[in-house]
């Protein structure tokens, strides 16, 4: 598998590494930390208490720039990003991330294992022999399929597995990388959208709200926002599909899976049932995660006949090709940090939340999407969003007439959509490492259908304001 995920397209002098892509947004963050006032708001275990916000003194400037260290003291003033921080936020986020960076590796060490046994590449030319190559019906189903794990388990980490699947029939079919990019990370982000009972995103989004209200509007949400992005990508399969397409498909052999593919396969398939299991009974996390892929390896290898020796080369191998990922991830995480030591992020919520209050419902819905979308940047997690950010949101929208059920809606659009693009999240990132697609080539793809659907959502929210 190649280190690089950027495309092939790109002459070499012109490519902008998506490492420098990031370092660019930690330099922006630390910029950030100099020119927004510090703020604070009160806590109440996990949740904010609203109303609390106070402004704190930070240090800032050249005196900042320069000094040694951060203080860890939270009796001393607020720090913005010195030079010393700057660089010492890196392994502090690859730290942070360190169980996420290790199940991605994990995946990599699977997917090249269970490779080398054939099965997959068997499998997958019995599949499109036995389909004729039309993906104009295996690409609905598949991004169906997948839609369905992510707005109603959560399902999002575990789809990095089925990527590499992907990657293998776009290759088959003369197809680019971003065809597998697509598929998976349009149907898994658009769940996410509408997260008819998706336990992430609704853990703490909808604290105080029956457990299963609202699935109504957001199951209508899931259907229109999936049908518009299957289109999206059909249309997109339809540009870029060579003319011989079918053909390919036909002359593909129809090879004989061998005893040993077959166990292979229905062990990934088994594998696929244990994760569901593990995720929804046992709540499993990437720690977790990883253990059950190495785990996993050590199967499928057995039923492949791999030798010991062979497994272990193949899944080192496995992992250095996810090493970038992990670098992304972990830069990523380090953004985060940078923002929140230097006690800006509760600014930032005061600042946008003061401008939504106090005008007509169908604006305060879509002003509440618009800061969860700003916020996503600094805090891509679903989770982590909700914690800093609904119970502040919440009186606004009570106030502004709109009920629990339109902020979470507003809610799940703005982490959503946004997360569609954000630089700084870490899943999007393995994402495109793992598919080998650049993120320049991601945004100028995804680009008119996020348009499309924050059109969508707009109207959604302003229908929702005056009905929910």
């Amino acid at each position: 598998m190649s280190h690089s995920i950027d495309t092939h397209a790109q002459p070499t002098g012109m490519r902008l590494h998506p490492t420098l892509v990031m370092v660019w947004v930690l330099l922006a963050a630390a910029l950030l930390t100099h020119l927004i006032p510090a703020g604070q708001f009160k806590h109440a275990g996990k949740l904010v208490v609203p109303g609390s916000y106070h402004a704190v003194d930070k240090i800032s400037g050249p005196e900042a720039l320069f000094a040694p260290s951060p203080p860890s003291s939270k009796d001393k003033p607020a720090h913005a990003a010195s030079l010393v921080s700057l660089v010492s936020v890196i392994p502090a986020g690859l730290i942070k991330t360190a169980p996420l960076i290790f199940m991605v590796m994990c995946v990599g060490g699977m997917f090249a294992v269970m490779r080398a046994t054939g099965a997959i590449d068997a499998g997958i030319d019995r599949l499109l022999h036995a389909t004729a190559g039309n993906l104009y019906v295996l690409t609905p189903v598949l991004m169906l399929t997948i839609a369905l794990g992510s707005t109603f388990l959560g399902f999002i980490s575990e789809y990095l597995v089925i990527i590499p699947i992907m990657l293998v029939i776009a290759q088959r079919m003369g197809l680019p990388n971003l065809f597998a990019m697509a598929v998976v990370g349009v149907a898994a982000k658009v769940g996410y959208v509408a997260s008819v009972t998706n336990p992430v995103a609704l853990g703490v989004a909808q604290a105080g709200l029956p457990v299963c209200s609202g699935m109504g509007p957001r199951l209508g949400v899931f259907v229109l926002f999936l049908s518009v992005g299957i289109a999206f990508v059909l249309l997109y399969l339809r540009r870029v599909a060579p003319r011989d397409v079918k053909d390919k498909a036909e002359h593909l052999p129809a090879a004989r899976l061998t005893p040993r593919q077959t166990a292979v396969l229905l062990c990934l398939l088994a594998g696929c049932v244990a994760l569901v299991i593990g995720a929804q009974v046992w709540d499993w996390g990437n720690p977790q995660l990883a253990a059950f892929y190495i785990a996993l390896t050590l199967l499928i290898a057995a039923v492949g006949g791999l030798t010991p020796a062979r497994t272990a080369d193949l899944f080192v191998e496995g992992m250095k090709s996810m090493m970038l990922a992990g670098l992304l991830i972990g830069l990523a995480a380090a953004v985060e940090i940078m923002l929140r030591d230097s006690q800006v992020l509760d600014t930032i919520i005061a600042s946008a939340t003061s401008l939504a209050a106090g005008h007509a419902a169908p604006v305060v819905a879509n002003a509440l999407m618009v800061i969860e979308m700003a916020l996503d940047v600094a805090i891509p997690s679903v989770s982590g969003k909700a914690t800093l950010s609904i119970p502040i949101l919440a009186p606004i929208a009570q106030a502004s007439g709109l009920g629990g059920q339109t902020l979470i809606i507003a809610f799940l659009m703005g982490s959503g959509l946004m997360n569609m693009i954000t630089p700084t999240s870490g899943m999007l990132l393995a994402y495109l490492a793992t598919s080998k697609v650049g993120y320049g080539e991601w945004v100028r793809f995804i680009a008119p259908l996020l348009a499309i659907l924050l059109l969508l959502a707009t109207a959604v929210l302003a229908l929702a304001s005056v009905r929910l």
